[in-house]
């Protein structure tokens, strides 16, 4: 039976480990150096559906995005909350917005 010293020290690895694994970052488009983080992922189905359907609707979208969105430098720290096919809601770790929360999509997430 291990003594409780042994066993506080591999609890304490465990939580070390799991402290490691959670650190993510933002990742850009090729060609852009800011990734925009969305208020909700709803938000994100909205503006995205009013892109792909073009015309007034595509501009309308354009212009919604920049007014609903945040835009954060490629490579800020993040931590995962929770994620799905479309993304993942995030809250910055470190920097400038710290403690700042949205939603990004998946490709924007590393």
């Amino acid at each position: 039976m291990p003594t409780p010293r042994i066993r506080s020290a591999a609890i304490a690895l465990a939580a070390l480990m799991m402290l490691a694994g959670c650190s993510h970052k933002l990742v850009a488009t090729p060609g852009q150096t800011q990734v925009s983080i969305y208020p909700d992922e709803n938000t994100y189905q909205k503006l995205s559906q009013m892109k792909a359907q073009g015309g007034v609707a595509g501009m309308l979208s354009g212009m919604g995005e920049n007014l609903a969105t945040g835009k954060l430098d490629n490579q800020t720290p993040v931590k995962i909350i929770s994620s799905d096919d479309l993304g993942s809601n995030v809250e910055v770790s470190d920097g400038p917005s710290k403690g700042m929360k949205g939603f990004v999509p998946k490709a924007n997430v590393d």
